[in-house]
């Protein structure tokens, strides 16, 4: 079974993936987009783009803090943040052994926008105190609604392929310090860098087995202002998260024992890397993992804007889901006894324990935004609230 999976891998680039993330001049249109990049959930990056929409040059204006501070000077954001600069990403277990790791999420701290900017330019490891505009449900038309006339409200050869407006759009600002930890999520994704670089790391869906995801108990940090420390903070009841256990940029020391915890990873395919430059377009295709690094403009800030689409819950996520059941044979049997281990752990407290198999975090995000309609039946809410995390 294992090597039938493995085959899969080198399969999916030869007949369709190729070796490199296409690369288009232009946008494309309509029935090109669906065609050959949606349909076949595949990646593209489309040079230049936003200079084709007829707001870029409302869009050019934010290279200069002036505008988005006059636009913003009103505002609350929320502020995520962590010490390390990785959100939403393992990190130690507060209290267990060194080697055990739980899921970290950021603390989000209500900002006035022109603070927040100031937090994030004054972001330092050193100092353990690194800040990120990183709030995801529709952001961009909430809480930074006062920049809504500088940029599209979707794109519009995106919206006419997939037909449909974007379910939310986010912006993000950061800077070099601020990682995204390898994760999947269930929307078309369209997204575009306005200044600085952001670097991409993509597997298709069928690599699934390659990410080793495992439960992890969720936690938040806390940041105290008076102390200037952080608490991280075990959710209770007990949940537990299920998330990609590799990280793709291990320090040096720790280089080769990684290697040796995640042969599927660092031995497999490599990984389709991308930079999407200011101007550009990345189409990150539905349950695609991916993990994304930044450079910042001369000013230190990276800023993006990404529109999610909602996706097709057709036979490519059964196919998906019905690989992702089947267990690879090198890591099946110690996954299922820690996930074992970990649900006889938390029955006591009633809490849910979560299946790799099951839909990522993002389904719960993905509800939020659409609200639902209210007929969701009971069983679906309550896996709904089980999943409740960020991506």
């Amino acid at each position: 079974m294992g090597e039938s999976i493995e085959k899969l891998w080198e399969e999916v680039r030869e007949l369709s993936l190729g070796t490199q993330v296409e690369r288009l001049p232009s946008p494309p249109t309509p029935l090109e987009f669906l065609r050959h990049f949606v349909s076949q959930n595949k990646p593209c990056l489309i040079s230049n783009s936003t200079h084709h929409h007829h707001h870029s040059p409302s869009l050019s204006l934010w290279s200069s803090d002036l505008h988005l501070l006059r636009s913003l000077s009103s505002s609350t954001v929320s502020l995520h943040l962590t010490p390390s600069g990785r959100a939403d990403s393992l990190a130690p277990h507060p209290s267990l052994p060194s080697d055990s790791l739980c899921f970290a999420s950021a603390h989000v701290e209500p900002t006035s926008f022109p603070l927040a900017l100031r937090s994030i330019y004054s972001s330092d490891i050193d100092l353990k105190l690194v800040a990120y505009a990183q709030q995801q449900n529709d952001c961009f038309r909430t809480e930074y609604a006062g920049l809504a006339g500088d940029c599209e409200a979707h794109i519009d050869w995106a919206s006419e392929a997939l037909g449909c407006f974007p379910e939310a759009v986010n912006l993000w600002i950061g800077n070099e310090l601020s990682v995204t930890s390898f994760h999947k999520d269930h929307y078309e994704n369209l997204y575009a860098v306005v200044t600085g670089e952001k670097h991409f790391l993509l597997l298709p869906p069928t690599d699934v087995h390659r990410m080793y995801i495992r439960d992890y108990p969720a936690a938040h940090y806390h940041y105290s202002k008076d102390s200037g420390e952080f608490k991280l903070e075990l959710e209770d009841p007990v949940r537990y998260v299920p998330w990609c256990s590799v990280d793709p940029y291990p320090s040096p020391e720790i280089m080769e024992m990684e290697k040796l915890k995640f042969p599927l990873y660092f031995d497999g395919p490599k990984p389709f890397e991308v930079t999407v430059k200011a101007g550009d377009i990345l189409y990150l295709p539905s349950m695609w993992f991916h993990h994304v690094r930044q450079t910042p403009d001369s000013r230190g800030r990276t800023i993006a804007i990404n529109y999610w689409y909602d996706m097709q819950f057709d036979i490519k996520y059964a196919y998906f889901n019905f690989l992702q059941s089947i267990p690879h044979p090198s890591i099946s049997s110690h996954d299922q006894t820690l996930h074992e281990m970990q649900c006889v752990e938390s029955s006591s407290d009633k809490s849910i324990c979560v299946s790799a198999d099951e839909p990522d975090t993002n389904v719960e995000e993905r509800v939020n935004v659409t609200d639902n309609n209210g007929d969701s039946d009971d069983a679906v809410s309550k896996l709904v609230h089980s999943l409740r995390s960020s991506c």
